[in-house]
């Protein structure tokens, strides 16, 4: 019984450290390594504070605990 509890213990902990929320800077870093990779040269990443985002469609990740943004703007050339 008691290696259950601490199985399940184990388990909550490691999802609490999974969900933990990431530093604005590294999320950033890794959106713009996949975009790189999918071909995209010309475009524009910007953290953003959430009461400054004017439309939903252009947010491609949140970080700082809910309460930044991180947009995507595709640059024409």
């Amino acid at each position: 019984m008691i290696r259950l509890a601490i199985a399940v213990l184990a388990s909550l902990m490691a999802t609490v450290t999974l969900a933990a929320p990431k530093p604005c800077e590294e999320l950033k870093a890794e959106i713009e390594a996949k975009i790189q990779a999918s071909g995209v040269t010309s475009y524009t990443l910007e953290i953003v504070p959430n009461g400054e985002v004017s439309d939903p469609n252009m947010v491609v990740g949140s970080c700082d605990n809910q309460t930044q943004k991180i947009i995507y703007q595709k640059n024409d050339q």
